[in-house]
């Protein structure tokens, strides 16, 4: 049974002071020319959604490309694959990481086609938002189809996965919802912000960027209660999350490249780099990946000694 969590079990959000950063990544660019945009890690290369194509890159050229009407919004790498969505042929595509051949196209359906959604994977399956309406499909990489439809609140399009659940973000309806895999039901249902997007769960909790807000919501997992906010700029619009090493990092697109979070203190560690509009981010743990469409570039920062002092 689903249950709904209020907004104000919350702690109320605060403007987290902003430690220097002894040690500032060295950044390497890498000039991509179209939109680079989305990133999904494959060891120590990256895929990188791309006008009419996916692209693999490693730190210093282009290594595949693999043509798509329109690649986009966050990809998954799973079962010797990457999935990869395609809005305008509103389709699932798995693509071989060996030979970069596309291998499947699987007829989901998109829950939105300008991109603001994710692929994800776990608990043994791929997983998309596949309607508007409030749909979410679960894959089997094995046999390459739809095992499961999971209704959902409306506008849902926005996923991760972590702690044995599916979490599902609606940006109209303002929900966080969770997923049990064991059930393909939704189990929790928790009020958060203006305008939440991308997400993240790792380091302990379910983070939520409250783009219309500026802040980062911190999410119980067990409970599904909001444990913390904290106030990273006017508006989050828009940018990418994600987790590792101790930390939050956190793709904006005002005054800095991304941020760094302590996420038991909530404390900002760091702002990196300047201001590049919208993009991407992921995490590794030798350093961040991230992205600048406006720009046309892919950027490779590598990691100090120490993080956020």
């Amino acid at each position: 049974m689903k249950k709904y969590i209020a907004a104000a079990a919350t702690i109320g959000a605060c403007l987290a002071p902003t430690a220097v950063w002894a040690n500032v990544p060295k950044e390497r660019v890498i000039n991509v020319p179209g939109f680079a945009d989305f990133i999904a890690v494959d060891g120590a290369t990256v895929w990188v959604t791309n006008r009419g194509r996916v692209e693999r890159w490693s730190k210093r050229k282009k290594l595949a490309e693999v043509a798509m009407a329109h690649p986009c919004g966050a990809m998954a790498v799973t079962d010797g694959s990457l999935w990869v969505a395609d809005c305008k042929d509103l389709t699932l595509n798995r693509i071989d990481l060996k030979t970069a051949k596309i291998t499947a196209v699987i007829a989901t359906g998109l829950a939105h086609s300008d991109g603001e959604l994710n692929v994800v994977a776990g608990a043994g399956s791929v997983w998309v938002a596949s309607d508007a309406t409030g749909m979410v499909a679960r894959v089997d990489p094995a046999s390459n189809r739809v095992t499961a439809s999971i209704p959902v609140e409306a506008d849902s399009s926005y996923l991760a996965f972590g702690f044995d659940a599916v979490w599902v973000v609606s940006g109209v309806r303002q929900t966080l919802q969770k997923i049990d895999p064991r059930t393909n039901s939704v189990v929790t249902a928790t009020l958060l912000g203006k305008q939440p997007g991308f997400l993240a769960a790792g380091e302990g909790s379910v983070w939520v960027q409250e783009q219309g807000d500026g802040t980062l919501a911190r999410i119980d997992p067990v409970t599904g209660n909001v444990s913390g906010r904290v106030k990273v700029d006017a508006t989050l619009k828009y940018g990418d999350i994600d987790t590792g090493g101790g930390k939050v990092w956190l793709r904006t697109t005002a005054g800095q490249t991304f941020v760094v979070i302590d996420p038991s203190t909530l404390a900002i560690r760091a702002r990196v780099g300047t201001a590049a509009g919208s993009g991407a981010l992921r995490y590794t743990p030798k350093g961040v990946w991230s992205t600048a469409h406006d720009v046309h570039t892919l950027s490779w920062w590598k990691k100090p000694a120490k993080i956020g002092n």
